[in-house]
């Protein structure tokens, strides 16, 4: 009976299989409760996560179901938080805060519309108190109305101090701020503050530095209200949920690194469409602006109403998270994300009905967390299957499985009767898969393996078989007892003999060391009194 050799090689295309199939999801489960009106998450790079409430207080959750009884600070006194959209809206600690103590707030102080504020504190003697004398005042600038205030102040990668700004309210954005150089309402400016005093320095490379009739400090433009917006901590690409009129709640993006001055088109468009609520004289056309990563709409089924901008999934713990952009919209309520495959490919990590979540966070370790702000909770983000996609090994003649509960292995897609064990022996080549089950829900499935069966057919009929291919350290030779003395070569893609040996007559096995080979394909050939012509066959050595 002719025995059929397979060897494991990994299809490129089709590596991506487990990643498609296997869809991430989300769960929530209690951080903390009983906070008031939570709006930012931030943390300061140890294992304290702080809450920005709205009323102009931070709070700190030490661990899981504990909060600080005593404010990290409070200066509800001076914070004017009686619109809707305003108060104490964030919070950025100095990338390195553990050795400076420095960190930033932007809030809204003085009556009606106020203005925005963005200070510096440093914290006191108690790490977890903040010193409130240490203020000093940065920037301000007076709002038009109570709304669209944005509020999100990061640092990026770069060092630099990120603050947002909404249009300065109303509808439409009537004067045009967003479309205004000369204010930073409806855009993101970047200032230096690593002087530590009560002013700030313009990073040279501000794409406005040199234009007399702009703001240095703005960064991009085109924003209604970008209440949150990210850095992906491993590439430091720019994330923006921008919140929408009427029509379009958008997600915006910006390449690391690139400070070219993006401008998002806001009050001239909404998402992806002209805004026909305003008039366009002075807009450009779609291609004068850089348009959203994508757009939800309002309309029902979907019933978006203030899209929630949020992080780049980089902790350590759930694997099928990794690299996927997750956010959420405060009526909507589903948490969305990205695949990292496929930037433009949006899906639904969790269906829920629990609206009111205006802020994602992250904590030291990438790990993230969502706060509502109308039930005061805060909740950690995980993934139920934490366990990585399951994976096929083979030893050259039986493919095993990562151990599960359950299994059902595939070829070409389809699933084979009764190959329910961890290990199955295959009987043909073909694209081998396994589904593994781990316990619900996890349910998940390999990548795809291509075996092929590697063979040389004597001409009197004797077999021989080559395996394991591809080879690492050794390969063996098989040959039907009865076959007649030849020489065994070994030639590389030059057409160099690396190999030389002598097949004796009835010798049926032979092992050769290929440790010393480099990586690559091979020919191996027998030849000799008992052959009519030399008989070949592939090799491929690969570590």
């Amino acid at each position: 009976m002719k025995r059929i050799v397979l060897a494991a090689i990994c299809m490129l295309p089709l590596a991506l299989c487990a990643q498609v199939l296997n869809k991430p999801r989300v769960a929530l489960r209690n951080w903390a409760t009983g906070l008031s009106s939570p709006v930012s998450l931030a943390n300061c790079g140890d294992s304290r996560l702080f809450v920005v409430e709205q009323d102009g207080r931070i709070r700190i959750i030490s661990d899981s179901m504990t909060v600080v009884q005593r404010p990290f600070l409070d200066i509800s006194d001076p914070v004017n938080s009686t619109g809707n959209e305003q108060g104490l809206l964030g919070l950025a600690f100095e990338p390195n805060y553990l050795d400076s103590g420095y960190f930033y707030v932007y809030y809204i102080r003085g009556a009606g519309p106020g203005y925005s504020r963005i200070s510096r504190f440093h914290v006191s003697a108690d790490p977890d108190s903040a010193d409130v004398a240490s203020e000093q005042v940065l920037y301000e600038w007076p709002q038009p109305n109570t709304n669209h205030n944005g509020g999100n102040i990061l640092f990026g990668p770069d060092g630099y101090l990120y603050i947002g700004f909404g249009d300065g309210g109303s509808a439409n954005d009537p004067p045009n701020n967003a479309q205004d150089f000369t204010d930073p309402l409806g855009d993101i400016i970047r200032i230096d503050v690593s002087e530590h005093n009560d002013t700030f320095l313009i990073p040279p490379t501000n794409p406005f530095t040199n234009n007399g009739d702009t703001l240095p400090e703005i960064w991009a433009s085109g924003l209604r209200n970008p209440w949150r917006y990210s850095f992906d901590r491993l590439t430091g690409d720019l994330w923006i949920g921008d919140v929408g009129q009427n029509l379009w709640e958008e997600i915006d993006f910006w390449p690391a690194g690139d400070n070219s001055g993006p401008n998002f088109g806001w009050r001239c468009r909404e998402g992806w469409i002209m805004n026909s609520n305003v008039s366009q004289t002075g807009c450009l056309g779609a291609a004068g602006y850089d348009q959203p990563r994508s757009a939800h709409s309002h309309a029902a089924p979907f019933d978006w109403c203030s899209i929630t901008g949020g992080f780049v999934y980089r902790g350590p713990s759930y694997p099928h998270l990794f690299g996927h952009y997750i956010f959420t919209d405060y009526c909507a309520a589903d948490i969305m994300t990205y695949s990292p495959t496929n930037i433009y490919d949006v899906d639904t990590l969790l269906l829920t009905t629990t609206g009111g979540y205006a802020a994602f966070g992250e904590d030291q370790n990438g790990e993230m967390y969502v706060a509502n702000q109308q039930n005061g909770q805060i909740k950690k983000l995980y993934d139920p299957c934490p366990m990585d996609d399951p994976a096929i090994t083979s030893d050259g003649f039986i493919l095993t499985a990562t151990e599960g509960t359950s299994y059902q292995w595939l070829l070409d897609g389809v699933a084979i009767p009764t190959a329910t064990g961890q290990t199955y022996v295959p009987e043909v080549g073909g694209n081998y898969q396994v589904r593994v089950n781990f316990g619900t829900p996890c349910n998940l499935i390999s990548d795809t393996l291509l075996f092929i069966a590697t063979d040389i057919n004597e001409a009197k009929g004797n077999g021989v078989t080559i395996f394991p291919q591809p080879a690492k350290d050794r390969v063996i030779i098989e040959r039907a007892a009865s076959g007649e003395a030849g020489d065994l070569r070994i030639v590389d893609a030059l057409g160099r003999t690396v190999y030389a040996g002598t097949w004796a007559k009835g010798q049926g096995r032979m092992e050769v060391d290929v440790a010393s080979f480099p990586v690559g394909t091979y020919v191996l050939s027998i030849s000799g009194p008992g052959t009519s012509r030399p008989s070949n066959a592939p090799l491929v050595i690969a570590r």
